[in-house]
């Protein structure tokens, strides 16, 4: 599938994340390596937040596995366009376990930022929606402007929205943000896998493993 690569002048991504923070509810947050760990750490450190330090291309299949284990749960992934071109076979797995209560938000600055700025294959056309779509995907869409992201808001994660009686029965959701290509501050959570997992685990009254 391929789209119209995105003009200079995307979304400001640390604008994005903060609203899409602001907006989780309840949610379960997993975030990407590299600038979206560091975007979600800069809008608010929270327990409730599984940063990734490694695995490229995990982001989405460990969001699909706490989704799964926790079906009363909503979880938010936050991830970038070269992480989850690493793992585009993860859609497919994602859209045939069909988890109602896992969205899927990729901010694509069509780069690779943490090798140097390299274009990724968003850059020259691959639609990561459209692939999503195909796969079987509830709901799909490429955000382009703050108007579209405030309907995307409203729409998709309205107050209240993580509770079990009011998540969607139709699947999961995979949402591309185009964002530009700045290079933020980077705001560093903690880098113990171990106790990040741990904290989450406390929140979700599980104890330590």
């Amino acid at each position: 599938m391929v789209a119209e690569s995105t003009p200079s002048g995307g979304l400001g991504r640390r604008d994005v994340v903060a609203r899409l923070v602001a907006a989780r509810d309840d949610a379960l947050i997993v975030s990407g390596l590299g600038s979206p760990t560091y975007d979600v750490h800069a809008a608010r450190d929270d327990q409730r937040n599984y940063y990734l330090w490694g695995a490229m291309g995990g982001a989405a299949l460990v969001g699909l596995g706490l989704a799964l284990a926790q079906p009363d749960r909503r979880v938010l992934v936050i991830t970038g366009d070269g992480e989850q071109l690493m793992a585009i076979g993860a859609l497919a797995t994602i859209a045939v376990a069909n988890p109602a209560n896992l969205d899927i938000v990729v901010l694509d600055n069509e780069r690779y930022g943490e090798t140097g700025m390299q274009e990724s294959h968003t850059a020259n056309g691959i639609d990561l929606a459209a692939i999503a779509a195909a796969s079987g995907f509830a709901d799909t869409a490429v955000v382009r402007s703050d108007e579209e992201l405030d309907v995307l808001i409203d729409g998709a994660w309205p107050a209240q929205a993580s509770t079990s009686s009011q998540i969607s029965e139709a699947g999961p959701r995979l949402y591309v943000l185009k964002v530009d290509k700045d290079s933020p501050p980077r705001s560093m959570p903690s880098r113990d896998a171990v106790f990040i997992k741990n904290r989450v685990r406390a929140h979700l009254g599980l104890g330590p493993n």
